[in-house]
């Protein structure tokens, strides 16, 4: 199912490649957060990917936390991949959705805001799981369907009022509970998946829009509206986007839901689950409490005349 056009996406990050140390705060955020988890992890990585590096912003903070030895960093568009590699790390050109690594390449794979534009994320997920190594450690953090709720709604609000239909002007994302299947179905071990919110608040609507331009976060539906819009289509959508979201001093909200992955490639050292039925102890004893069989109440209510 293609819902992406990849080639809008080469597209766009090409064409912001030039300005993206203008717009790269939401990347740097979300880079900075996923990095904390790595600092937690009590081991050093030799070789990791950094896979969607945009400008090479996980390479400028990776020095900071002392646990990557050799980094190598990958981007679908050719002028991304250029600026990254003036981090001092290498960089090459490679497309998410067919990766040129070996099994086994790596001992840790990361990604900050890059997966929620890949069509085939399952597929993509499995290819990162044979390219790392056995216990390697992969941590994801990408876009959540909650993100940009107010701006969909006002461009939906807008639409349906001066057109009477609606577009698809915003990209689905991924919602936190099928994230922890998908690393499942790539066959990781160990997964884990939590979420964070972080609010911008802006001037006007029209000043998200151009970061989001900036960010290379554009539309790239493959059922997008072609051409030019309508100038009053955006002007209407400003007003909604005021009258429903505006904070007291005017200012306009924004939210990103951000979803973060952690899992582990297989390996027989890690812990395991525990045979069904092979436990010591009773789940009872544990919370101090009576137990009782399925279907019986602790204070059952009488009925009217019994």
């Amino acid at each position: 199912m293609q819902v992406f056009d990849r080639a809008a996406v080469r597209a766009h990050r090409e064409r912001s490649a030039a300005s993206w140390p203008q717009h790269d705060f939401l990347k740097r955020e979300v880079a900075e957060r996923l990095l904390d988890r790595l600092r937690d992890i009590n081991r050093s990585f030799d070789v990791a990917l950094d896979l969607g590096c945009h400008g090479g912003t996980v390479a400028q903070l990776l020095p900071g936390i002392q646990k990557v030895d050799r980094l190598i960093q990958s981007d679908v568009a050719a002028a991304m991949a250029r600026q990254a590699a003036g981090t001092g790390w290498p960089a090459l050109v490679a497309d998410e959705e067919a990766l040129p690594f070996g099994p086994q390449s790596f001992d840790l794979a990361l990604s900050v805001l890059n997966l929620h534009w890949v069509n085939d994320l399952p597929g993509t997920l499995l290819q990162l799981r044979h390219s790392l190594k056995p216990d390697g450690l992969f941590l994801g953090a990408l876009l959540g369907g909650e993100s940009l709720h107010e701006l969909r709604v006002a461009l939906m609000e807008a639409e349906l009022e001066l057109t009477g239909g609606l577009s698809p002007r915003i990209s689905p994302f991924a919602e936190v509970r099928d994230c922890g299947s998908l690393l499942q179905r790539a066959g990781f071990a160990l997964p884990v998946v939590d979420q964070d919110e972080i609010t911008v608040t802006y001037g006007d609507p029209f000043g998200l829009l151009r970061d989001l331009r900036g960010m290379a976060e554009t539309n790239a539906v493959q059922e997008r509206p072609r051409g030019l819009s309508r100038r009053a289509l955006f002007a209407r959508m400003a007003e909604i986007y005021a009258q429903r979201f505006a904070q007291p001093d005017g200012r306009i909200p924004v939210t990103f839901q951000i979803l973060y992955m952690t899992a582990w490639a297989p390996h027989e050292a890690q812990q395991q689950p525990l045979r069904p039925g092979s436990a010591t102890t009773r789940l009872a004893d544990a919370l101090d409490t009576v137990e009782r069989a399925a279907g019986d109440k602790a204070n059952p209510a009488r009925r009217p005349g019994a």
